[in-house]
Order: C-alpha cells, then sequence, then structure tokens
C-alpha cells in the first residue's frame, strides 16, 4: 500500500514543498494514523504531523486525506484504496493545489487555508484567534444556583449539538469561503457563538459579535462544513438560524 504525503521543512531551509512516496504494509483495521506512524517509525522519523488521543476526541490530527479534511485517526485506508471514499464536498481552489488523487495510493496532506510549518503541521493560531475573539465561555447574569441551573431536554438537546465540536479545524479548511476571504471568521467560531447565544444561562447579547460582513453574512451555505465534521455539528444551520434573527431585529 503507498501513501503520498505531502513535505516542507519550513521557510528557513529554502526547502520547496513536495511530495514523498512510501510503500507501508496494509493491516486490517488500519487508519491512515496507523500508517503515518509505521512511516515515522521505520522509515522516515523526520515525517512530521500533530496527534493526541488517537480515538477522534482531541482533533490534533485533522489532515486532507484524498482532498477531503478529516481526522486520520478514524479515517480507514482500506476504503480509500477500494475506491468506496463517499466523501462529496463542493469543490474550492485549494483542493487544485499539489498532487492529484490516484487509485494506487492515498494521498495526504495539511490542511486548507492555514500556514504550513512543516509537512503535514499547519499554523492554527488564526483558527484560534477567531475562535476566542466570539468569547466561547459562560456569561451568566445574577447568581449562580447552590445545585444546577435547569434547562428542558429540548434545550439541552440544541446545545448539544454544537458543545460537541472539538475544534479540529476541519471545517476551516473545507471551507470555500475561507479560502477566499482571509478574514472570515469561520464554520467553528460561529458555530461556537451560536451556542452560547441560545444557552438560556448566558445573558449576553451574543449575535452581535459576528454581524458584520466577515461574520454571518459572509456564509454561502456550501455546507462543506456540516459533511466534514467528524461530530456532526451543523454550523450552517446555526448560521441560517442567527442570520433569521438578525434580519428580524432589523426590521
Amino acid at each position: 500500500m503507498k501513501l503520498k504525503t505531502f513535505r516542507y521543512d519550513g521557510d528557513e531551509t529554502n526547502d520547496e514543498p513536495h511530495y514523498d512516496d512510501f510503500e507501508v504494509p496494509h493491516e486490517p483495521g488500519q487508519t491512515v494514523l496507523d500508517a503515518l506512524f509505521y512511516i515515522q517509525e521505520n522509515l522516515d522519523d523526520s515525517l512530521s504531523f500533530r496527534y493526541s488521543c488517537r480515538g477522534a476526541v482531541c482533533g490534533s490530527c485533522a489532515m486532507l486525506i484524498n482532498k477531503v479534511p478529516r481526522l486520520a485517526c478514524r479515517t480507514q485506508v482500506k476504503p480509500l484504496l477500494e475506491g468506496k471514499d463517499d466523501a462529496e464536498i463542493k469543490h474550492y481552489p485549494a483542493l487544485d493545489e499539489g498532487e492529484n488523487t490516484g487509485e494506487d495510493f492515498v494521498l495526504v496532506e495539511p490542511l486548507p487555508h492555514l500556514p504550513v510549518e512543516k509537512d503535514l503541521i499547519v499554523n492554527e493560531e488564526k483558527f484560534f484567534e477567531f475562535y476566542r475573539e466570539m468569547e466561547p465561555y459562560l456569561q451568566a447574569e445574577g447568581e449562580v444556583p447552590e445545585d444546577e441551573f435547569r434547562m428542558s431536554p429540548e434545550v439541552v438537546e440544541e446545545l448539544e449539538d454544537y458543545t460537541n465540536c472539538i475544534l479540529c479545524a476541519a471545517c476551516f479548511g473545507s471551507c470555500p469561503v475561507d479560502g477566499e476571504n482571509e478574514n472570515y471568521r469561520g464554520p467553528a467560531a460561529l458555530a461556537k457563538l451560536f451556542r452560547f447565544h441560545i444557552d438560556p444561562r448566558d445573558d449576553e447579547d451574543r449575535l452581535v459579535l459576528a454581524d458584520h460582513e466577515d461574520g454571518w453574512w459572509d456564509c454561502d451555505f456550501h455546507i462543506n462544513c456540516k459533511k466534514v465534521c467528524p461530530k456532526d455539528v451543523p454550523p450552517n444551520k446555526a448560521i441560517g438560524k442567527a442570520r433569521g434573527e438578525l434580519q428580524q431585529d432589523k426590521e
């Protein structure tokens, strides 16, 4: 089984981005992250990539796999090699960069729309800057109850749509708008903002934080964000509802 991986050593080395091919033994249940570990441990210990939990919980290993942003730890190699990959996202210019996919190998590249630091590692400073701008923490008014805040099951269910985000940035890398507008706050930040807007414990006017051309109003609803999210968070749904509320307030 062959993996074709993006390689880049950083600006200071004057190294040009390129691709390396690696032959990796195929095993049942093998993930892309497993294959990357084999390369690092047996073929080239300089190959660099992020990972942590290896269980699709931390979001560290998001990368572009066969031109789709995914978590390497949960992406099985076998379906990719057998042509059974059913991931369908709207095409955008970043996918035309680098190598094309092929039938006899798995292509692994860094997430689009973020600067590459080394190989498959990207600099996520901008992604988290936009996230922090949304003030992603509870801002409750009044006294905190001794036991707990009480919420209906329906409210809790809606909140869980957005609290499941693991900040992997796959949605950011899949968003055509983020590729066109470097100031667009992105799906993850906007979904998190909406999560606190609908939280009955929070008393801040949250929607105004993204009521500008680089926030709610720049989304084109390509829905790539929802399709690539490993936790099924629906940023498109949050953005649509936020726009509706803001528009109603302005009428």
